[in-house]
């Protein structure tokens, strides 16, 4: 099944609600219509800081952030980031299940 952006918004209320209370309010705060240039702004940061992963503090952890932010004002993204979310998960059961088979 093809992913579509709808894919990608349902994916982060899903992870969105197994956080805390404090750290979900403020996910649902920030993905508010009227917090488009604070998510742009927060965005950019991160895949600027994702792009200097070679820093102690920045990593390569910044960079799908920032992009999983820009992706709720760049409809373009959010079929891209819901494909590699679904490869990433893939990949991460056959993993799981080689390693499991191994240690029999």
């Amino acid at each position: 099944m093809e992913p579509t952006r709808d894919d990608l918004d349902a994916r982060v209320s899903r992870f969105s609600e197994k956080l805390p209370d404090p750290l979900r309010r403020m996910v649902d705060w920030l993905r508010e219509p009227s917090r488009v240039w604070l998510r742009v702004g927060a965005a950019l940061l991160f895949i600027l800081g994702g792009i200097f992963s070679i820093l102690p503090v920045l990593g390569l952890w910044m960079l799908p952030l920032g992009l999983a932010l820009l992706a709720q004002d760049v409809p373009g993204l959010k079929v891209p980031l819901e494909r590699s979310a679904r490869w990433i998960e893939a990949t991460w059961a056959d993993l799981v299940a080689w390693w499991r088979r191994r240690k029999r």
